[in-house]
Order: C-alpha cells, then structure tokens, then sequence
C-alpha cells in the first residue's frame, strides 16, 4: 500500500498523483465573485491537468450546475452552509474520509477543525478593515461577536496554510501588513481575469431599457452596496452636477436586499434625482445596458481585485474609477480615476467622462488591450504550479 501518493510512469518519468480536493461550495452564481472564481479554476483545471485526482465539494444548490468533463475529477455533496457549524464540524470530517493530500479552500472559511494540508486563497481583507455595524443586517451585540469569529478564522487559515494565494500584489502587501508573522514567500500573487464575450439579448435594445425604465444618457453601476462600495458620495456626485443643469442618469444595476433599501432611503432623503435602479439583471440583458451607455463607474473604497471594471472594459465600455491602489495595479492607465473621499472631484469625473467623447473612446481602446493581459487560463496553471511545488515539501 502506497503511502499518500499514488505513483505514474510516463515516458521514462514517475510523477506522483495527488488527491485534491477544491471546496466548491461557491461555485457559480450563489457564489458571486468568490463564484465565479472557483467556477474558473476547476473548468480550466480539467482542461490542463489530467493527472492528479480532484474532489469537487460542493452544495445542493450547485451540484448539478457543475458538468464533469474530466475523468480525474469527481463531484462530491457537501451540503454545510458558510460559516455555519456544520463547515465547522461535519465539513472536516467529510474532507478526512477522502484521505486527500492537499484541500484548496478559495475563501478564508477554512474549518478550525481541519487539520489536513492546504491552500487558502485571501480575495480581500474588506472584513478586517471595515468592521462596523453599518456593514451588517446584525445588531452591534451580534455583530461584533460574529466579527470576533470571523478574525479567529481569518488569521487561523492564514497562520495554518500551507500557501496562500493573493488575487493581486495589493492583497498580498495587504495581508503581510495585517499579519506580519507571515513569511513573504509563503504567498504567491495570481490575477482573476474577465470574460471576453458578450450575451446580447434577441430583443431590441430600446425594448430591454425601456423593461428596466433606463433613460438615456446614462453611467451604469454594477454589484452590491456594501459601505465600502461607497455609493453614497457617488450619489451626491450626481446631485451636484445635475445641480448644474446636465441631465446624466446613474443606474445601480443589483439584486434588492437590505443596503439597497437603505441606499434607497438615503437617495430619498438627499432628495437625489436621476438614480435608477434596475435591480438584478441576467447576462444577456446587462449587456444591452453596458452598450447603451456612457461609461461603468467604480467608486470603491477598497477590492483586492477589479474583476468587474476589466469585464466591463472587455465589453467596450470606458471605466472611471476611485484611485484606490488595487485599481491603480489592476486598471493601469486604461480608467480614468478619481479621488473617492472628494464629491468634488467625483463630480468633475463624472462631468468629464459624459461630455468628452475622444476620452471615452481613448478608455475603450485601452481597456480592451488591458484586459488581453489576464488570463484564467494562466491562473489555473500558476495554481496547480503551487500545488504540485506544495507537493514536493511534504
């Protein structure tokens, strides 16, 4: 009986086979960003290792949307909730009796009781840096109890990891600055990238704004509105110039839930015109959206990677964004920035990209040509990199 490793031979070489297991209780839409990159990774997975022995957790609601299409990959039922006890407890076990060689958790909720080998990949630390009340549905007692949890799991995965996966060299610096026990080495820096084609609705365009009361010209605003998103000083923005006569709308395109009706009631209360809220829109019908309008704006005050802005680029829009460092790394010179602390400036941002056409066209081209240089391709490859480099030190 071979311990831990199952051996290969080809072509005059032994390779060593691993059992890796992926939690994939994210994958797809359920799992927003932390969705789709877990979708990314595996899909492409198969397509580049058809070696090592994978193991695909994932939950009820997901099961079936993941289609094997690899013949080392197995799909396992792993129906415990984030950050729940049954992760906590019945999780580990689950994961114990695949007797796995490397588990690759794409999130910090790695249980407490696993003790296993594995990988945790950090998106972001919006957690550690944003930790008030106001970023939750909860009551403060609630609240902080839960925080105090969440950091115990954070720092646990960090500290316990075999390796740690950043999504850009601002989460990685970001991490060694919250967690300066960490060896530097200990993180490797791979980039999401973003989808290069579009879903265009059969129906006409005019059809699709007019279904979602989308009045022309426009800026379009997609995702959540957690704090950090900053959505409310982009909102006195707008006020403020179409204060100064210009008639520009902002559509905030997201599914309904307790920051968009408290977003609501703010825009109700700075008695904010021009805000449009088109609620969830699916794929093919959000494209229309992106290609009637002006330009995508990003005022967030913090992201450990600019996925959204680079598929908006990918699908022709220009993109004005806050001048925070992971937009910087991420967007280069292809958005146009603006200070996110500053209405003012903000204000002007938004003045300038509306009425400056050469700009907008400028942005696009840009754009396009900087989201060429990411790819899931190549993260997938660098990510079995460090498994099989996690491999050789055990």
């Amino acid at each position: 009986m071979l311990p831990e490793f199952l051996f290969f031979r080809k072509k005059g070489t032994i390779k060593t086979i691993m059992r890796i297991g992926i939690d994939a209780r994210f994958f797809g839409p359920i799992g927003k960003g932390l969705g789709r990159y877990t979708q990314k990774l595996i899909e492409n997975l198969e397509r580049i290792d058809d070696v090592n022995q994978y193991f695909v957790f994932l939950k009820k609601e997901n099961f079936h949307e993941y289609k094997l299409s690899g013949k080392n990959f197995k799909k396992v039922l792993a129906d415990y909730h984030w950050y729940t006890f049954g992760e906590q407890v019945k999780f580990p076990r689950l994961l114990r009796k695949y007797k796995l060689d490397l588990v690759h958790f794409p999130h910090f909720n790695v249980p407490l009781f696993y003790f296993g080998k594995f990988i945790v990949t950090i998106h972001d630390l919006i957690l550690i840096h944003f930790p008030t009340v106001r970023s939750s549905t909860l009551g403060p007692v609630l609240y902080w109890i839960k925080f105090f949890v969440y950091k115990i799991v954070i720092k646990s995965a960090v500290l316990r990891s075999s390796r740690i996966i950043a999504v850009s060299n601002f989460t990685k610096s970001d991490i060694l600055k919250v967690y300066p026990q960490i060896p530097e080495e200990k993180i490797r820096v791979t980039y999401e990238a973003c989808d290069d084609y579009c879903m265009l609705s059969p129906d006409k365009g005019d059809l699709i704004l007019k279904k979602y009361g989308i009045i022309k010209p426009y800026l379009v605003y997609v995702g959540n509105v957690y704090p950090h998103k900053n959505a409310e000083k982009i909102a006195l923005a707008l006020k403020k110039i179409n204060g100064e006569s210009n008639r520009l709308n902002l559509v905030f395109v997201g599914a309904e839930d307790y920051f968009y009706l408290r977003f609501k009631e703010f825009i109700k209360n700075n008695k904010i015109d021009n805000i449009l809220f088109a609620g969830f829109v699916p794929d093919h019908e959000l494209d229309v959206i992106f290609h009637n309008s002006l330009a995508y704006v990003r005022p967030s005050l913090y992201e450990g990677f600019e996925l959204t802005p680079l598929e908006a680029m990918a699908k022709g829009l220009p993109v004005i964004s806050s001048n925070h460092s992971c937009a910087l790394e991420i967007l280069g010179d292809s958005a146009y920035y603006f200070d996110a602390y500053d209405v003012d400036a903000m204000a002007a941002a938004l003045k300038r990209i509306s009425t400056d056409e050469d700009l907008r066209k400028d942005l696009v081209k840009k754009g396009y040509l900087q989201t060429q240089k990411y790819s899931w391709r190549r993260m997938s490859r660098e990510t079995l990199d460090l498994y099989q480099k996690t491999k050789r030190q055990m």
